[in-house]
């Protein structure tokens, strides 16, 4: 045996996906996953903000777009619209060219269509701005949560991705204080004679623009995904970044690396040219393999359950969306409505919808005035986002006690109580209190329907059906965005009723779901 082979010892008859498990193993944890983290942090920011910002800018910008109730439920559900497009062949092409090409390509276009809408002077710019941003984040998203588990090894890959999976709810609340920070200016820059015009919510869109450019620029200072490259057999290049993590973590040179001469002796693969032929066979053999593991889906009880869950996650995701997309208006109409009575909530949005309608049909007469959003409704934000960070908290705590269809139905009965409690909701305090509850429960039921699949299904279909459901829940989001200004047009109670209704129905198919796991 020579000197290199006892370098790695105890992996040279594995195989190379379980070496680079070992490889990355001795790399430690570090500077460089630090890095990555905080570049992860910064993604996830501009990917929140893609859906976000639409429900913090629809106050201010109504009246200089003048948008209908309709408009501004077509602007909430644009970005999933372009999710849909593009998130049905993402995961397959990012397994196919790679992580990093993805993310790019995602948030430097992410950056310039958001410089696009916030540039736009209308609201069919505005629209299709956002259905692209959607677009470009569903391709980005997926390669970058796949990008930060693999440069993880077993260890600590579960950590990891929870610490990623609480990016979000900080992400919402970093979002939410720089929307009470910008949008409470009185910001306006004309140009050409007032052709063209900058406001304060024009500015706001230009300003979280910057996250996707942070993201895009952080980014390319990180490498492909070596576990990636071994897929593709350029093991050089592969070796190269596992010894770029160790200098960069451990401050050692490359010469104390236990797997500095890892696959030295595999085929030389190092270069594109000669992976070519290796992914136009990869190619293939995924399709037919792909397709050969759809069969087991479409067999009970998977496909029972995967109904079940797929119905689940389109009403519980539309719920979320709907709930978390329009609070910063309700909350606004809430925070301007003026009367001497105590009124219910469905009161104060009945007297908006007729505003509405007025301020649509009288514009040529009437100066629009918008009612824009005050500190109430940015801390009442900021109190959402931190109740869903703590919601998941609290569910990853008693998942092991109680179990996942214990949780979801205990879970289900809240969200039903607070669905229906909106309806009557008659002062501020209550308003927030039930919105936050729905949104953090709703919020717990997606993730544990997405563990339930994971745990259900086998390895060969599991991400499959995962992204089966998430589709299932946009088109979900997509509907219930629009549907509701229809049926709040139509009188407050009918959007609420519809919610709880459909809630009941998830409750209910709750009580069918699995409780063993499925070898």
């Amino acid at each position: 045996m020579n000197i290199e082979d006892r370098d790695y010892v105890d992996a040279k008859e594995e195989t190379p996906i379980k070496q680079i498990n070992d490889a990355l193993r001795a790399c430690e944890f570090g500077r460089f996953n630090i890095q990555l983290l905080l570049t992860t942090l910064t993604g996830f920011i501009a990917g929140v903000a893609v859906s976000n910002t639409t429900s913090y800018l629809l106050p201010s910008a109504e009246c200089d777009l003048n948008m209908s109730l309709l408009q501004k439920g077509f602007l909430n559900a644009a970005p999933y619209s372009g999710m849909l497009f593009s998130s049905i062949v993402a995961g397959f092409l990012t397994d196919t060219f790679g992580r990093k090409i993805f993310i790019h390509t995602g948030y430097g276009g992410i950056f310039i269509f958001t410089v696009i809408g916030g540039s736009s002077q209308n609201y069919e710019v505005l629209v299709t701005a956002k259905f692209f941003e959607g677009m470009l984040f569903a391709a980005s998203f997926s390669a970058c949560v796949t990008y930060t588990a693999e440069f993880c090894h077993n260890g600590i890959r579960d950590r990891v991705l929870m610490v990623q999976s609480s990016f979000i709810g900080v992400a919402q609340v970093v979002i939410a204080l720089l929307s009470w920070g910008i949008l409470k200016q009185e910001w306006t820059y004309s140009l050409f004679n007032g052709y063209f015009v900058l406001n304060t919510w024009n500015f706001y869109i230009l300003i979280m623009s910057l996250w996707s450019l942070s993201g895009f620029l952080l980014y390319l200072f990180l490498p492909e995904s070596p576990k990636y490259l071994v897929m593709q057999k350029r093991y050089s290049e592969a070796r190269k970044i596992l010894i770029r993590i160790y200098k960069t973590n451990t401050g050692n040179p490359a010469e104390m690396y236990p797997f500095k001469d890892i696959w030295k002796n595999q085929s030389k693969v190092g270069n594109k040219t000669n992976a070519i032929p290796e992914k136009k066979s990869a190619l293939s053999h995924q399709i037919v393999e792909g397709l050969h593991n759809i069969k087991p889906m479409f067999h009970k009880p998977l496909v029972m359950y995967l109904a079940m869950i797929c119905t689940m996650n389109f009403i519980t995701m539309a719920l979320y969306n709907v709930v978390r997309l329009w609070f910063p208006q309700v909350s606004t109409v809430v925070e301007h409505y003026t009367s001497t009575r105590n009124e219910d909530l469905c009161v104060m949005l009945d007297a908006y919808a007729k505003d509405e309608k007025l301020k649509v049909y009288n514009v040529t007469t009437e100066e629009c005035i918008p009612n824009k959003s005050g500190d109430e409704t940015y801390t009442n934000s900021l109190i959402i986002g931190c109740v869903c960070l703590l919601s998941m908290i609290v569910s990853s705590i008693l998942v092991n006690k109680v179990g996942k269809k214990v949780l979801i139905i205990s879970a289900g009965v809240i969200c039903c109580c607070s669905t229906l409690g909106i309806r009557f909701a008659n002062s501020k305090t209550i308003v927030v209190v039930l919105f936050a509850l729905d949104t953090s429960v709703s919020q717990a039921i997606m993730a544990l329907n997405q563990a339930i699949i994971v745990e259900t299904f086998p390895t060969t279909t599991r991400t499959l059906g995962v992204s089966m459901i998430m589709m299932v829940g946009r088109i979900g989001t997509l509907v219930g965005n629009v549907t509701f200004p229809i049926l709040l047009n139509m009188s407050c109670e009918i959007p609420f009723y519809t919610m709880f209704g459909f809630m009941i129905c998830v409750l209910i198919l709750a009580f069918f779901l699995p409780t063993k796991k499925k070898n």
